[in-house]
């Protein structure tokens, strides 16, 4: 993968500016203003929001003086040396098809796959075993590809059909197509559940699970909560991991910051909360302003504790 120092201009992204619940940001060479709920202080000032294409609630993506907003894939880069190519679009719900602050746990998970995937003649050069490695509530494939990269086999859940449409376009964007990677469209918890049955197990879990989302279940949406399900999901997790299996959960929900997370996986795995590394997840926008996009924990074992 390319590093940070060698991207292109017209596919970088950048957090230009954010602030009274807004974002404004560049995807290559489209300017997006869409909602942030982080944003909470006035906006800093010195970018032109005028020239964004915006999404309004009710009304869907408003182009510049009421023109069509553009569709169609935009090939984006972001910052972190072990990111891969992605291609953004302008959804009906007013996403893009990333989360740019993800991309924070990038290296961590290129390294973690790396310590399993090479100490024995693995990864994608070595003809060795490829750790295997779930990621959950996947959506577009960003962490997918970093350790399908990394020399991971990498097994791809997420409820969404669309979703992980999107993320094979992305593996196919990285010439990754061919990497051992399932694609599971699929509830998160039945998922674990059937996996704990055929006795399965990965050496890697990477979890972002939504604040509200729905999953599959007897061909019924089965509604999950993070505040009332997120125990039931580690448990149920920690049924097909591995003795020394590395963790990474993501949340952007309200009332969960880093070290509330922390606790709750360090108490799913039986460690000390210290040896767990909780991080916020944000972006510091060129304006100065911060935007708060909700928070991580991870833990590996093979790494040593976190200073």
């Amino acid at each position: 993968m390319m590093g940070a120092m060698e991207r292109p201009a017209d596919e970088a992204y950048e957090l230009l500016d954010a602030g009274q619940g807004r974002r404004l940001e560049r995807f290559g060479a489209l300017l997006v203003d869409r909602p942030a709920p982080g944003a909470t202080e006035g906006r800093r000032g010195g970018a032109d929001w005028s020239r964004a294409v915006a999404f309004r609630g009710g009304l869907g993506w408003v182009g510049v003086d009421g023109a069509m907003a553009p569709r169609g894939p935009i090939r984006v880069r972001l910052a972190q040396s072990n990111t891969p190519l992605m291609l953004a679009d302008l959804t009906a719900g007013g996403q893009v098809g990333i989360f740019p602050e993800h991309a924070r746990n990038a290296d961590w998970v290129c390294d973690a796959v790396s310590r399993r995937a090479h100490g024995d003649g693995g990864g994608p050069e070595g003809g060795g075993e490829l750790p295997p490695v779930l990621n959950l509530f996947a959506y577009t494939g960003l962490l997918t590809l970093v350790a399908a990269a990394a020399g991971a086999a990498v097994t791809h859940v997420d409820a969404s059909r669309p979703s992980v449409a999107w993320a094979r376009r992305n593996a196919a964007a990285n010439g990754l197509e061919e990497r051992p990677i399932r694609w599971i469209v699929d509830d998160a918890l039945r998922f674990l559940r059937r996996e704990a049955r055929r006795e399965r197990s990965y050496d890697g879990l990477i979890l972002d699970p939504p604040s509200y989302g729905h999953g599959r279940e007897g061909g019924h949406a089965a509604a999950f909560r993070f505040e009332r399900d997120i125990e039931e999901l580690l448990a149920a997790a920690l049924e097909v991991a591995a003795p020394d299996a590395f963790w990474l959960i993501s949340t952007h929900t309200v009332g969960w910051e880093a070290e509330r997370l922390t606790a709750a996986l360090a108490w799913t795995l039986g460690v000390r909360p210290r040896q767990v590394e909780g991080l916020p997840l944000g972006i510091e926008a060129a304006s100065g302003a911060r935007l708060a996009l909700g928070a991580a924990a991870r833990f590996d074992p093979l790494a040593g504790e976190p200073r």
